[in-house]
């Protein structure tokens, strides 16, 4: 057998996997990163619109600071957010965000003097101050108090993840493209590696290292088409964590539907768009969101902002197409010249995809699935639960910054800071530790991954389509685990689910090649995506309550005095069957209450915050919650919120 050795394995070639590369190198050790594509082809480069980083720069930011962005965070995700990591996300961020400065990434900047805006629907004109000249501008997104929005035009993703990609090659970091893990190396609570197979040829080789990461982004495509997600995006991190059968997924059923996704092909179109003062209108030409969120409207977050509008189609405001009903997304007032400048990616997407002028028709656009806030269950080191010497970062990740709800521009933030973050512990760890693992473990681990692709390619030519199969489980999950849930249809969707599973065994294979053979990839992955599908129904089916995207028709309260806790989810091998356990969100500093946005009945805490933070440490450690470096709440900045907490969500338009 193949066996190769490194000091750190990442596993995916987007921001947080080379950023968390980066971070591991610059303290010396050798890193080797196995990706799906090359890096500079991986999900982060269709980021858009920006990066929540509270610099505070121009008018409408001024006062910004990162306890406001830690506030907005938390009420974001309705709660649902590890407080302490909220706290270093919100204060690392303007860190990271200069940093990529640094590195060349070519941040839109304060023009100062006169400049237009539209605010609220209304076009108004603001003095940039002289003294800002330059400095990195923001743009307003759902959910912030202030503008914190960095950006370059509306290619951020792109621009950050070449800059970044740029010190991975300046670095002389060893990229492994077209690879794929097939398993995780691990014995007795560590693990030391992964099995990998190689896309072009087939064959596996044997990764052995003292740190493993997994980065390998979010697992939308579990729903078909019905995602904005890439198609690499199909959960092979989450499937790896989960096959251990040691270390949990967090929050599965949490799962985000963006408000504008194009219609038909579901690519994405950026919050930046109504940031930048675009109006969502119904088949009748009316701004719905006005009357439905007086304060926010088109700034809602973005759970909030799909169900307003998934109520419009369903109360037969939609625009009828041979694609379904939609809504428009109307961006003509904003004009060609700041289209083609600051919206140049949308500018481009429409024309491409739809043939659409922007700035002379309307674009139509539906909630779709976009972003996955459950993931391989973390603490605030990064180090999965159960596990020594794995760690995740990224979307893969439920480290857990967005509880029940992702605000626009926190996501592209968090590979960084959380690369940043998660590589430095990455690097303590592995100065730490030995490669002092028995070849025979990964020897095991080898034969059981030989054993499947033998198994796979001896199927017969003739038998279930694996492509149909993958097709039914979206169309599920997107007509019954959607916008809006209830108990009978979430109950029928693990049942269909179940049926789809047990399909799997009667899939053939019309190609036998073991080297570049799509088909062979799709089956060693869809036994994965039907897992992560039948956990995410079955977590959903068992929250009886309403928190941020997790929206239950039947259960409408957000209900603090059950369900202010984690679920996590492993999968037992014997029973061939999720088991869901449950722990406590985190400590709280800021209590449970409003959110500002989103109208909700909420049904209270059954005890004092003061007696839920005694029960946290040892309910998250009785769960698999390793050890970190500094104690538990050590990064916890205890009040600062107070004072801020009725900072106004937008500043009325008449001050200026």
């Amino acid at each position: 057998m193949q066996i190769r050795t490194t000091d750190v394995l990442i596993i995916g070639g987007g921001l947080a996997g080379e950023r968390c590369a980066i971070e591991a190198a610059t303290a010396g050790h050798d890193v080797t990163l196995l990706s799906l594509v090359p890096p500079r082809r991986s999900h982060s480069c269709a980021a858009q619109g920006g990066m929540q980083a509270a610099l505070g720069n121009c008018v409408k930011a001024e006062g910004d600071e990162p306890t406001i962005h830690f506030l907005d965070t938390v009420r974001g995700s309705d709660w649902g957010a590890d407080q302490e990591v909220a706290t270093i996300f919100a204060h690392e961020a303007p860190i990271a965000v200069r940093e990529l400065a640094h590195w060349g990434v070519p941040w839109t900047r304060v023009r100062p003097g006169r400049n237009t805006y539209f605010v609220k629907g209304e076009k108004v004109e603001i003095d940039e101050p002289e003294d800002k000249a330059g400095l990195i501008m923001h743009r307003d997104f759902g959910g912030t108090a202030k503008w914190r929005a960095c950006y370059a035009s509306a290619g951020t993703g792109h621009a950050v993840l070449y800059a970044v990609d740029g010190e991975v090659v300046r670095l002389g970091i060893n990229v492994q493209d077209r690879v794929e893990a097939m398993s995780l190396i691990h014995d007795a609570g560590r693990c030391w590696g992964a099995v990998a197979r190689c896309l072009r040829t087939g064959s596996l080789t044997v990764w052995l290292a003292k740190s493993t990461v997994v980065a390998t982004g979010g697992h939308g495509r579990i729903y078909g088409q019905y995602t904005t997600n890439a198609t690499i995006n199909e959960g092979t991190g989450a499937t790896l964590a989960l096959e251990t059968g040691v270390v949990p997924l967090g929050n599965m059923e949490a799962v985000q539907f963006h408000p504008t996704g194009l219609v038909p092909s579901g690519i994405l179109v950026t919050e930046g768009c109504r940031g930048d003062g675009g109006y969502l209108l119904n088949r009748d030409g009316e701004r719905f969101m006005v009357a439905a969120e007086p304060e926010k409207q088109e700034l809602a977050s973005r759970d909030v902002g799909s169900r307003h509008m998934m109520n419009e189609i369903k109360q037969g405001r939609g625009v009828e197409s041979d694609f379904g009903p939609h809504l428009w997304l109307d961006l003509r007032h904003l004009g060609e010249t700041h289209l083609r400048t600051k919206l140049r990616e949308v500018w481009d997407i429409c024309k491409d995809f739809n043939g659409v002028d922007p700035s002379k028709e309307p674009i139509p656009v539906r909630p779709i699935q976009h972003y996955s806030m459950g993931g391989i269950r973390v603490n605030k080191d990064g180090e999965a639960y159960g596990l020594r010497g794995l760690f995740a970062v990224g979307e893969a990740a439920c480290w857990d910054l967005h509880g029940f709800n992702r605000l626009g521009g926190n996501s592209l933030a968090e590979t960084v800071v959380a690369g940043r973050v998660v590589g430095q512990r990455v690097a303590e760890f592995t100065a730490k530790a030995s490669l002092t693992v028995d070849t025979s473990v990964a020897h095991s681990f080898l034969m059981d991954a030989q054993k499947r692709l033998a198994l796979w390619l001896d199927r017969p030519t003739v038998g279930d389509d694996v492509y149909k199969i993958r097709d039914a489980m979206g169309e599920v999950l997107n007509q019954k685990v959607g916008v809006f849930r209830n108990g009978p249809e979430l109950e029928s969707a693990v049942a269909d689910l179940r049926v789809i599973q047990q399909r799997i065994a009667n899939v053939g294979l019309r190609s036998q090649a073991g080297g570049l053979n799509p088909e062979l990839t799709a089956a060693l992955r869809i036994e994965g995506m039907t897992k992560l599908a039948l956990i995410t129904a079955e977590g959903a089916l068992a929250r009886t309550e309403s928190r941020g995207a997790h929206s239950r028709t039947d259960c409408p309260t957000r209900d603090d005095s059950r369900w202010l806790n984690r679920t996590l989810a492993r999968w037992s091998s014997e029973e061939n069957a999720a088991e869901l356990r449950y722990e406590p969100v985190g400590l709280l500093d800021l209590p449970p209450g409003d959110r500002g946005y989103g109208k909700s009945a909420q049904e209270p805490m059954n005890e004092s915050v003061e007696q839920h933070n005694e029960r946290v440490v040892e309910g998250m450690r009785d769960e698999g919650y390793l050890p970190t470096v500094e104690p538990m709440g050590s990064r916890m900045q205890w009040g600062a919120w107070q004072g801020h907490e009725k900072t106004p969500m937008r500043p009325e338009r008449n001050e200026y």
